[in-house]
């Protein structure tokens, strides 16, 4: 066993998250796919990445760097119960400030949600994930793995808000910003039935996933 197919994986998995969305390339695929079929593509080849780099970090040769404890796992699922919620929570949300949100002109700052937490909740529960798993997995290709996820994350907050902050205007950027700083930690949601399938979702999601990992990882994550 060598770090070749790891940095194979690594390599191609990079590869296809910034080519497809570079812009000629991206307007070229919308345009035969759709705004819709490309998200779906774009996600279903980003799934499959991911569990090809994964399984490549699984493989790779193992250099320990510090012994899990008893408490990691159970850290980790909490972790992974909160990351299931941000998630459900807010994908395809209102939210002018990440690229995680839709239909951002129907965004409301005096009752932001979520974005009252975080204006870059997916890319919070991508850093939580990343954190949990590299708490529990404390060899090197793992390491490697979700300690460059982190910082992707992370530096990727700070780059989307560059970016969106040029996009609305200064002003007005920093307008919704302080608008949603002042709005309440927990704010009435438009749907009561709405949040309730939100919180299902992020549930059943949590659940699945337990279920699942033992499967496709080949480890369980229960203590």
């Amino acid at each position: 066993m060598d770090w070749l197919p790891f940095a194979v994986a690594f390599g191609v998995f990079f590869l296809t998250h910034s080519v497809p969305v570079r812009p000629p390339v991206k307007s070229r695929l919308v345009r035969i796919l759709g705004d819709r079929g490309f998200t779906l593509a774009y996600s279903s080849l980003s799934l499959v990445m991911l569990a090809w780099l994964i399984v490549a970090a699984g493989r790779a040769p193992y250099v320990p760097l510090w012994e899990q404890a008893s408490w990691h796992r159970v850290a980790a699922l909490c972790g992974m119960s909160a990351v299931c919620l941000l998630v459900a929570f807010a994908v395809g949300r209102p939210n002018p400030f990440s690229f995680g949100g839709g239909r951002a002109e129907r965004f409301d700052p005096a009752r932001p949600g979520i974005v009252r937490w975080s204006r870059h909740p997916l890319l919070l529960g991508l850093a939580l994930w990343s954190g949990v798993h590299l708490l529990a997995n404390g060899d090197l290709a793992h390491v490697i793995l979700f300690g460059t996820f982190a910082g992707f994350a992370i530096l990727g907050m700070r780059i989307v808000d560059r970016r969106k902050r040029r996009l609305l205007g200064d002003g007005r950027w920093r307008e919704l910003r302080e608008a949603v700083s002042a709005g309440p930690l927990l704010s009435r949601p438009l749907s009561w039935s709405g949040a309730v399938l939100r919180a299902a979702a992020g549930v059943i999601g949590f659940a699945v996933l337990i279920a699942l990992h033992p499967v496709l990882i080949g480890v369980s994550p229960l203590p």
